[in-house]
């Protein structure tokens, strides 16, 4: 009998042990859902450029002599016409007064000649001389205009070389750091490099677009009534590398004849106002172009799409509410944190926008309906 109870309690407990150790499904992870906004915007390319002065000018020695005074600190900003490099003009001057003393001579040689052959005239004339004397005369007079012709020449040489001892800036802009001290000997030889000035106000900004972005900026020129005659209506978008969005604005003033054939690319140029300087030569910049103006789009959250080495992706939850993950075409992104999708979803999709690590391609989760943000929430 007790042998019986025993096993009794035995059993009971091995039947006890076997209903906790029953598995228990973990409910679906909750999943945040929304679809995906449909707006209408324009549509940029974006690029890289880089900045480039819009006027950049080496000043040059173009005459030989002592340098002997410099007007500017290096890094300056000048005003146009600042005089910037003085070299010695003593030389110079003389130059041109011995230039001027010929130029008298030869008036004075001229006012004779010509005096002589009125005379010579008058006497052919009366038969008083013979022709050889007229046309001796004629000779000199002509003779002497061509000489007075060369020293007037001589003159205006001189002054060239005596304004060439003053190197005037030739635009407002900012001198580079001098390339020579004063009491140097420059010119000798050849003109001697002393500085550059640049124009940093207005930037140009360089940068180059493919074959395909070609036809899409094509295309939207059209859909405004411009053409390459007239590109200033056409905005240029500028930002940094460490400013947020576009910030600087100017307008597109260049674009090449033809697509470089090496490349396959074209080059274009923005003109960007840079009162402030905040934009020096040679910087990387993000460029924004707009191309296409009021069209349809659909825009999911910027941290809703994922990357793969296939490619760009969203994660979605189909009707058995199961993960599936799309691949997507994105485009620009536009302001709120959305980024523009061209392929790969429709606007009656439901996109994983919260809960993303919960999310495993082909479980099972329940969904949540949210309204598509671009704010971050917590997965």
């Amino acid at each position: 009998m007790a042998d019986a109870a025993l096993i009794a309690v035995s059993v009971a407990a091995l039947a006890g042990c076997g209903e906790q150790n029953t598995f228990q499904p973990p409910p679906p992870a909750e999943v945040a859902v929304a679809r995906p906004e449909k707006r209408t915007v324009t549509r940029y390319l974006e690029l890289t450029g880089q900045t480039a002065a819009s006027l950049k000018v080496d000043l040059v020695a173009r005459v030989q002599g002592t340098l002997e005074k410099i007007g500017y600190i290096d890094g300056a900003q000048v005003a146009a016409g600042t005089l910037l490099f003085s070299i010695e003009r003593a030389t110079y001057e003389t130059s041109l007064e011995i230039a001027e003393a010929s130029v008298a001579q030869q008036q004075a040689l001229l006012a004779q000649t010509e005096a002589d052959f009125s005379r010579k005239s008058a006497l052919v004339e009366r038969n008083v001389t013979t022709g050889v004397t007229f046309e001796d005369s004629r000779s000199k007079r002509d003779q002497a205009a061509a000489t007075l012709n060369q020293a007037q020449g001589e003159v205006q040489q001189a002054k060239i070389n005596l304004g060439y001892t003053e190197i005037k800036a030739p635009f407002a802009g900012r001198v580079s750091a001098r390339l020579a001290d004063v009491g140097s000997l420059v010119g000798a030889g050849g003109p001697t490099k002393l500085a550059t000035i640049l124009q940093l106000d207005p930037v140009y900004v360089n940068f180059s677009i493919n074959e395909q972005q070609v036809l899409l900026i094509r295309q939207g020129m059209r859909e405004r009534g411009v053409t390459l005659k007239d590109l200033g209506p056409i905005p240029v978008e500028i930002g940094l590398q460490t400013e947020t969005g576009y910030p600087h604005v100017g307008q597109l003033d260049y674009v090449a004849p033809d697509l470089d054939p090496g490349t396959g690319t074209l080059a274009v140029r923005a003109n960007i106002p840079n009162k402030a300087n905040a934009l020096l030569p040679g910087l990387f910049v993000r460029v924004r172009l707009p191309v296409q103006r009021d069209v349809s789009a659909l825009l999911v959250p910027e941290r809703a799409i994922g990357t793969s080495q296939s490619g760009s992706y969203v994660l979605l939850v189909n009707a058995a509410n199961q993960v599936e993950q799309r691949a997507i075409e994105p485009a620009e992104q536009v302001d709120g944190g959305f980024r523009i999708v061209t392929s790969g979803i429709t606007a009656e999709d439901r996109v994983i926008v919260s809960g993303i690590q919960r999310a495993v391609p082909g479980a099972v989760v329940k969904p949540m309906d949210k309204t598509a943000t671009a704010g971050v929430v917590k997965p």
